[in-house]
């Protein structure tokens, strides 16, 4: 079998260094806040190029905490990309905003700059830049378009631990930015996580403040917050996992440029294209056909997994029928039937990998 993701065999590699972290805590009894909290935030700003980290309890409530923090007018437009999972969209409307769907690329599936700029009006206050895939955005024509209308920029980066724009760590290039650490994520806890990060001081004293009752010390709340708090025993798990980071992503991108080089010539499937400015962390690997459903189900049988990301564009999601974006003739919307994910991860090896190539040479 080759597994689409393998968590198991991750903790074999690791069992010793994360049964430690676990029982530490559990001796100590620091459950909530304490060192390995204190030492994770400061060793995922520095991983990430941040000045500040905040962690908090899942990459939903971070983007709703980063998205408060940046006090927009109510009811602002916010864009958000029509390729994502919904947890990007719906940060936006649980905090008292509008989303404004924008189409994504093809090549890379992150936000159309051409679409963006169609979209923006004066009600436009924020972008909402998604790093899918583990690709980053392309952060200068960004960062050029929020300085001409003054628009924020939240940098989701719930798939890109690692992911460079131009030899920078995502996240702190744009005002703010989020992180998952859901289990299945390249840098993921044992359970729900996330973090926020910033270079400017005044965002990250106001996040850590919502997401913790709205004070800085106990029982003295400067106003009303929310509980969203890391807690210690994730963060043990994700220290340990962090100093492994760097090695497991360049095998993800080992495996992807295997797929990239070997099936080049396969004209039924059209392979994501990695920008030469980019560091892309292949979170997942996509690719498009036609024949998705037949090619899912025979890969299945040769018992290799993969997974579909994802499978109802954002703007066809019966959630968001009010915003009326279903039949728009979004690339998201075209394409949400055709996409395909490939097993990528630091537990595959090369020969996994070309057992997959030659299962999809076969099947075509």
């Amino acid at each position: 079998m080759i597994k689409f993701l393998d968590l198991q065999h991750q903790y074999k590699t690791i069992k010793k260094d994360i049964d430690t972290a676990i029982e530490n805590i559990i001796t100590t009894s620091a459950f909530i806040g304490g060192e390995e909290l204190k030492k994770l935030e400061k060793n995922f700003a520095s991983f990430q190029g941040a000045k500040h980290c905040i962690g908090v309890a899942n990459g939903t409530d971070a983007l709703e905490i980063a998205i408060e923090a940046l006090d927009l007018p109510p009811n602002s437009d916010i864009i958000v990309p029509a390729n994502s999972f919904i947890a990007s969209s719906e940060a936006v409307t649980r905090s008292g905003h509008k989303v404004v769907f924008c189409d994504c690329n093809l090549e890379n599936y992150t936000i159309s700059i051409d679409s963006l700029k169609k979209l923006i009006t004066k009600s436009t206050k924020a972008i909402i830049a998604v790093h899918l895939y583990g690709h980053p955005c392309d952060m200068g024509e960004l960062l050029d378009i929020a300085k001409e209308h003054d628009l924020r920029i939240i940098e989701d980066c719930a798939q890109a631990h690692g992911a460079e724009y131009k030899g920078k760590r995502i996240g702190a290039i744009g005002d703010i930015g989020t992180f998952s650490f859901y289990p299945g994520k390249n840098l993921g806890a044992y359970g729900d996580g996330g973090a926020i990060v910033t270079n400017n001081e005044e965002l990250a004293i106001k996040c850590k403040m919502i997401a913790n009752h709205g004070r800085v010390e106990k029982y003295n709340h400067v106003f009303e917050g929310r509980n969203s708090r890391l807690d210690n025993l994730q963060a043990a798990i994700l220290n340990v996992k962090l100093k492994h980071l760097e090695n497991w992503t360049n095998q993800r991108i080992k495996i992807a440029d295997f797929y990239l080089e070997n099936l080049k010539d396969v004209s039924e499937i059209v392979l994501p294209k990695r920008s030469e400015w980019a560091r892309q962390v292949y979170h997942l690997f996509v690719i498009r056909t036609d024949r998705r459903e037949e090619l899912k189900a025979y890969l299945g049988e040769q018992n290799i997994q993969t997974g579909i990301h994802y499978p109802i564009a954002l703007p066809k999601l019966k959630a968001y029928d009010y915003v009326g974006h279903a039949k728009t003739n979004f690339n998201a919307n075209n394409t949400d039937t055709l996409l395909l994910s490939l097993p990528i991860g630091e537990h595959l090896t090369l020969d996994d990998a070309e057992i997959v190539v030659e299962a999809i040479k076969n099947f075509f």
